[in-house]
């Protein structure tokens, strides 16, 4: 059973005895220090570094390295240790290496048994200009072990990391580190100069992006804000997945929400489940292992862009980011021109500011002089001004221009490259669809632009197993051109987007291994919900009437309740043999119509806790028509992922926070391919489960 942790969430350890694993793509130095019941490490003789490798319970590497294990025994910690941080830090630069970690690959670090088994793993992502990190912590509760994904970095270095946590002599013990791993280095054999790579190439795509909407970051300790996952044999560092959220400028309507919560459910002092379980081909325990993680060797290098003329931008190629597979390669590439177009447009943004701020003070000056009120020398300085303004929104629109120009020519190569999960409807990858063998690292939900750059459409890309639900809003949101669309007609567009979302998780998953269930009340969903229904990729029909309601929402809450009692007790093969070990998806339609008290609780029940054992929640509904609720339902549509069946500018970005407008992916209008993708999963579903 492997936990994939995000940032701030925990894990219980099912035993003392551990190895924890470091992959960092880039030789770091590795350190462990032990804390007391308020978090306080009493002194240097509570850290083991290079220069002092041992302490009771646990031994670090002696020098940097680029993989690390390091030997655990909780039960041989001192007994006045409550807590065993997991330090990285990159060691001094010696005129070649990197000097922060935001320019390295995201290191990857997870914690496993003697057997080498996983228990939990953690991929410190949004790291920006810190040297030194907390990556993990093992803490006492309640008289048992648990495991925390920290991330907190630190741009002063080791000594700024050891000085916050109340050790005399930070500074000192830094150094003394740093000259251990020095010696150390002068004594090892040296590695191979890395191969060149353009700056436009790699363009900083050395991780995965930061989960989407800043609402959420939470700012390391002297460094930028962080956003929304090897050892021997080589294990290839996993992206997270990114968390789209509502724009932070937003009011506090539908989805468009006051401040929101923190990275993990329930706030700093929460204890939630964190294990996201990937159903097993077969029966059998749950396995909780990412799908996408293997122990093999990295796959050959991206490919190198085609050789231009001196001057020429790079001609843009297909998976020119880092990956260890063209799909992760694709990923990283699609989240890469995300980010160069958020800031390629704040770049002009702020260019524009300047321009009508240095134009508004001229005319000021113009203004507050007498003597160019009157006569040709006012008209002439006004004049001028606009001139200047005008040279200098040209200049801005110019390189945005440009750099939009490169962003489309590279649009245009991934596009068509892109696999089914990530591809848009009428993509010809769908063409020739066959039922997977392996869950991919990511789906595409739809697609996000900005203004100034409506040409250009960014796949909207989220991890797979999905980490939140989705909320497709029925409510009348207003469309780009202002008009309001027909309520029937828009509650019927959001339950197509429905299918449509639903359609791409049964066909993305492999046979057997995602399960739908369907509540529609009072059938008004039937229209749309008829290609799930006739191809028969449901399990059952769609449940009616409040008995229907209650009688699907029993049958989840009791899986999470069972599911959950088994990892907890580590014991997941003990689960019973006829519980579908498939992911679920439940999908609500007109909410809260037949639903009583119980019924709602249920919901909030599956919202808060199904996530993390498998049952994924997807709500089609108009919030007003809950607002007899009151507060009560808030933080189920907080844990929602709000999107729209319509064009909408409710997301931001992580990195500056634009109001990016999101449009669903829907099928081509007369279209018949998600009919024949429906078709083959069902048939894939019964030759598997006949």
């Amino acid at each position: 059973m492997t936990a994939e942790l995000v940032r701030g969430q925990n894990h219980p350890l099912p035993q003392a005895r551990l190895e924890i694993r470091v992959s960092a793509g880039t030789p770091v130095v590795a350190v462990a220090s032990l804390g007391d019941a308020d978090g306080r490490v009493r002194g240097v003789e509570w850290v083991a570094h290079p220069g002092a490798p041992t302490l009771p319970g646990l031994e670090v590497s002696r020098q940097a390295a680029a993989d690390h294990r390091l030997a655990v025994d909780l039960d041989a910690v001192p007994d006045a240790a409550h807590r065993l941080d997991v330090l990285l830090a990159l060691p001094a630069r010696d005129g070649s290496g990197p000097l922060r970690f935001g320019t390295v690959a995201a290191p990857f670090v997870a914690v496993t048994g003697l057997s080498g088994d996983e228990i939990a793993s953690y991929t410190l992502t949004g790291l920006d200009s810190e040297t030194a990190v907390i990556a993990l912590e093992l803490y006492r509760r309640q008289g048992a072990w648990k495991v925390r994904a920290i991330g907190q970095g630190y741009a002063g270095g080791l000594a700024e990391l050891l000085a916050d946590q109340g050790l005399a002599g930070a500074q000192p013990l830094a150094a003394r580190i740093q000259e251990a791993v020095a010696r150390g280095h002068a004594r090892s054999v040296p590695a191979p100069a890395p191969s060149p790579r353009t700056a436009d190439a790699d363009r900083s795509r050395q991780t995965a992006a930061p989960a989407l909407g800043s609402d959420h970051g939470t700012a390391s300790h002297g460094s930028t804000p962080q956003g929304a996952q090897s050892p021997v044999p080589p294990v290839p560092p996993t992206p997270p997945a990114p968390a789209y959220e509502p724009h932070s400028s937003a009011s506090d309507g539908p989805g468009r929400s006051a401040p929101q919560q923190p990275p993990y459910p329930g706030g700093p002092g929460a204890e939630p489940t964190v294990a996201q379980p990937s159903a097993p081909s077969g029966g059998g325990p749950i396995d909780y292992s990412h799908p996408r993680r293997r122990n093999a060797a990295p796959p050959p290098p991206a490919p190198a862009a085609p050789p231009t003329a001196p001057g020429e931008p790079p001609r843009p190629v297909a998976g020119d980011a880092t990956g260890w597979s063209m799909e992760e390669r694709l990923y990283n590439q699609v989240w890469g021109m995300f980010e160069d177009l958020a800031r390629s447009t704040a770049a002009y943004r702020s260019a524009v500011d300047f321009a009508d701020s240095r134009q508004e003070k001229e005319l000021d000056q113009v203004l507050s002089d007498p003597r160019s009120r009157i006569g040709g020398r006012g008209d002439a300085a006004r004049e001028a001004a606009r001139d200047r303004h005008g040279q200098l929104v040209a200049q801005a629109r110019e390189v945005l221009d440009r750099d939009l120009a490169q962003l489309v020519a590279e649009a245009e190569v991934v596009e068509p490259a892109l696999p089914p999960a990530y591809a848009r409807w009428d993509n010809p990858a769908w063409q020739g669809y066959r039922v997977p063998m392996e869950i991919p690292m990511a789906l595409r939900l739809g697609d996000l632009h900005l203004p100034e750059a409506d040409r250009l459409r960014i796949p909207m890309l989220v991890r797979l197993p999905l980490e939140r639900g989705l909320w497709i809003d029925s409510g009348r949101t207003p469309s780009l051109d202002g008009t309001l669309a027909d309520s029937h007609e828009l509650r019927h567009l959001a339950m197509e987007t429905a299918v449509a979302h639903a359609a791409r998780l049964l066909a993305v998953y492999p046979a057997g291994e995602f399960t739908v269930h369907i509540v529609d009340p009072a059938g008004s969903g039937a229209r749309a919900l008829a290609p799930l229904v006739q191809t028969g990729v449901l399990e059952a029909p769609p449940a009616a009437g409040a008995a229907g309601v209650a009688d699907v929402l029993a049958k989840l809450t009791q899986r999470v309740d069972l599911v959950q009692m088994a990892v907890r007790g580590g014991a997941a093969d003990a689960l019973p043999p006829g519980l579908d070990t498939a992911q679920q998806l439940l999908i609500v339609n007109d909410f809260p119509h037949g639903f009583d008290d119980r019924a709602v609780n249920q919901l909030r029940y599956l919202a808060d806790e199904g996530q993390a054992v498998g049952v994924h929640l997807m709500m089609v509904a108009d919030r007003e028509d809950s607002a007899g609720y009151g507060p009560l339902l808030d933080p189920l549509w907080r844990a929602l992922l709000r999107l729209t069946p319509v064009a909408d500018d409710h997301l931001a970005d992580p990195w500056v926070g634009h109001a990016w407008t999101y449009e669903p992916s829907l099928l081509p209008e007369g279209s018949q391919v998600l009919r024949r993708v429906l078709t083959q999963v069902a048939a894939a579903r019964r030759s598997w489960h006949p």
